[in-house]
């Protein structure tokens, strides 16, 4: 079973000496945020933490959850401009998924239809993802899904100065295909007739394991 779990990211900038931490037992991946974010900022024509005499701390709430992934990198870019007042949006119920390019783009994650379905239990009422993603993310019905291609487009949007629509929902359809021969022509292996019929009325996958000559292919 695949769950999402909704992080929160905080953060706290003070005058001094440049420093850029990420706390909230960060993998390698989200710990190289730092230089991602810096350069699609400074790439986007907004100001670079490298660049100011900051200490600057990004906190991923909860804390003792292991943080995996390279999908916190847009959150944690518009949290700097928030931060520095670069820009001021209503980040109420909004959710913001991807991975920054150097250049800005905004990349494919994974993993994103649980936490897609996580933003709408919690009540989200808008989620933004990478364009890539965007169709998988519509498969969620009742949530105003956004397909994202960079960081510029993302924060026009959220300034107002050009509004982008919602992705459409994506609708699943299942083709039926009649056929002269069916199950009732395969004598024996109940079981796994069973198992098949309940994976297509439902449309999940299924995995047929056994030696060679059990009947996986003709099944």
């Amino acid at each position: 079973l695949l769950e999402g779990k909704l992080i929160s990211v905080e953060i706290d900038i003070s005058r001094g000496l440049h420093a850029f931490s990420i706390v909230g037992l960060p993998d390698k991946a989200v710990e190289e945020a730092r230089d991602r974010v810096s350069s699609a900022l400074k790439n986007s024509g907004f100001t670079s933490p490298k660049t100011q005499n900051q200490k600057i701390v990004i906190s991923l709430s909860p804390a003792d959850l292991k943080k995996e992934g390279a999908l916190f990198d847009v959150s944690i870019a518009l949290a700097y401009l928030l931060g520095t007042e670069q820009i001021g949006f209503d980040t109420e119920k909004k959710m913001f998924l991807g991975e920054l390019s150097l250049s800005g783009d905004v990349k494919r994650i994974k993993g994103t239809l649980p936490l897609v379905q996580e933003a709408k239990r919690l009540g989200f009422t808008e989620v933004y993802v990478p364009h890539d993603n965007s169709e998988e993310a519509a498969l969620i019905n009742g949530i105003a899904i956004y397909g994202i291609k960079t960081l510029t487009e993302l924060v026009k949007h959220l300034k107002g100065i050009e509004k982008l629509e919602p992705v459409p929902e994506t609708q699943i359809t299942f083709e039926q295909h009649e056929t002269s021969i069916n199950f009732e022509d395969i004598r024996g292996q109940e079981s796994a007739k069973r198992a098949l019929e309940i994976a297509a009325a439902g449309g999940h996958n299924i995995a047929l394991s056994g030696p060679p000559g059990t009947g996986k292919t003709m099944l």
